[in-house]
């Protein structure tokens, strides 16, 4: 018996959706995360809302880590690039006391809070990185 051109046709289709089935990440026990192998902010960075005690601060994937911070008056906070890109760390403003020239990879910057306040900086190259030093007595 003979089969006509349209079953074979039909035939090599349902195959083949057979075969896409089997390897479907529905199908596997092991699937993957859509965000695996890309390099995403950690959950462990910290939030405005939750300052951290230091006084060192690294700027990495276009990002002050960490966004908050809190010292006491006399402390000296050093930012760090570990970024290729160039970054400033620039009092908030049209007054302040943070104002660093261009930071380089591996450039520092490193400033002495004087007086209790909220400081809230950012990167003028970058404006959407921003963060904030609570200075207590």
């Amino acid at each position: 018996m003979r089969k006509s051109r349209g079953t074979r046709e039909i035939a090599v289709v349902g195959l083949a959706l057979v075969a896409l089935a089997a390897c479907s990440p529905a199908q596997s026990s092991t699937a993957t995360s859509p965000t695996s192998g890309m390099d995403m902010p950690s959950s462990s960075q910290s939030t405005p809302d939750k300052p951290v005690a230091t006084n060192t601060v690294s700027i990495k994937n276009f990002v002050f880590d960490p966004a908050s911070i809190t010292v006491k008056v006399g402390t000296t906070v050093t930012w760090t690039n570990a970024d290729q890109d160039p970054h400033t760390v620039t009092s908030d403003g049209k007054s302040g006391p943070l104002n660093s020239k261009p930071l380089n990879q591996g450039d520092t910057y490193r400033y002495t809070f004087t007086q209790a306040g909220t400081f809230s900086y950012l990167c003028t190259i970058h404006p959407f990185m921003t963060a904030t030093v609570t200075v207590t007595p």
